[in-house]
């Protein structure tokens, strides 16, 4: 059964149709309580390559949620339109995101609709609790500590119910934020500068950790652009805002340039000047890569797969950084469009 006039709630999944998204409904499928009166499964993958097949499977895993399902698809341009696209298909009061990777617990129904009951007037959202399972046996890799920091971030959207009217009230997620990175926070300060509170809920939410390969650490670097649309938007203390981990950007920048700068020398026929920044290069370099390698488990791919990236990751960063200062330089601030 669904849930009362007043804590009745939709779930909306975007989804790539990646391998975990079966065991996302499965659980979702098999919790206790009243469950969600819609589920809006967004399907952002690029339309042309989309293979509608490879959502048969994790559709029968529903049940009898199967027939409040709908599928919708929302042309490849990330998650923070593929949930406006669920977003605007929902008329429940509630609106619960999830994404297709996470694992509801065995009471999650039951937990959501007393988190949603227990809200105050002037509550617009309830966060759930993440846990995200490491190896007991050996110390987690690098990728394996990124993705347990979920469990202390502020307004993940892992696992995260909104009053439906307060989102169409902000006009939901800001689709200029292309990844799964600082979409969640932006939406909360603009919820919170709408005048409404934000708490934390009981209802516990599984991430394990996905696989990824050595390079993803690298990959991840493309989210400083999206950092520098947050300055734009929430002004220069925006960390402070959110909650955030402020992150390693200044350092990465004088590695970087340290770095052009030995070239630079070299090539000009200055070679004592070019050790000197040469050094510091390598130097920054070194503590990076061994501030990542000190507390993982220390094997033979692990140091090799910090190591490399150590060296790749600073001038990424900071190319990212730039590009997204540039691409976003007449983004308007938050409070100024809200005025």
């Amino acid at each position: 059964m669904s849930g009362d006039p007043v804590t009745g709630y939709a779930v909306v999944v975007p989804t790539l149709a990646r391998a975990t998204l079966a065991d996302c409904l499965a659980a979702l499928a098999a919790a206790t309580g009243p469950g969600p009166d819609e589920i809006v499964l967004v399907d952002d993958r690029p339309e042309p390559e989309a293979d509608p097949r490879a959502l048969e499977h994790p559709l029968t895993v529903l049940g009898g949620l199967r027939e409040r399902t709908v599928v919708l698809r929302s042309g490849g341009r990330g998650p923070a339109a593929a949930r406006n696209t669920g977003i605007r298909a929902v008329t429940a009061p509630w609106t619960a995101f999830l994404d297709d990777d996470v694992q509801v617990g065995p009471h999650w129904c039951d937990q959501l609709v007393q988190d949603l009951a227990e809200a105050a007037p002037d509550t617009g959202a309830v966060q759930g609790v993440i846990a995200v399972p490491l190896p007991g046996e050996r110390r987690p890799t690098d990728w394996e500590r990124g993705t347990a920091g979920l469990a202390r971030a502020q307004w993940i959207t892992a696992d995260m119910a909104y009053r439906t009217d307060v989102l169409k009230q902000v006009h939901g997620f800001d689709e200029r934020f292309p990844r799964a990175f600082r979409e969640d926070a932006d939406l909360a300060l603009r919820v919170l500068d709408a005048g409404w509170r934000i708490r934390r809920g009981r209802r516990t939410t599984r991430h394990p950790v996905r696989d990824a390969s050595r390079w993803a650490s690298l990959k991840q670097q493309r989210g400083n652009a999206d950092d520098a649309l947050m300055r734009r938007l929430h002004g220069p203390d925006w960390w402070a805002k959110a909650v955030a981990p402020r992150g390693r950007i200044r350092r990465h920048a004088a590695i970087t340039a340290a770095g052009l700068a030995a070239f630079a020398l070299a090539a000009a026929g200055r070679p004592r000047a070019a050790a000197v920044t040469g050094l510091g290069w390598a130097a920054g370099t070194a503590e990076f890569a061994w501030a990542r390698i000190a507390p993982g488990p220390r094997t033979r791919d692990e140091v090799a797969t910090m190591l490399a990236t150590s060296a790749l990751i600073p001038p990424a960063a900071t190319w990212y950084r730039l590009t997204g200062e540039w691409r976003h330089r007449g983004a308007r601030a938050w409070r100024e469009v809200a005025a």
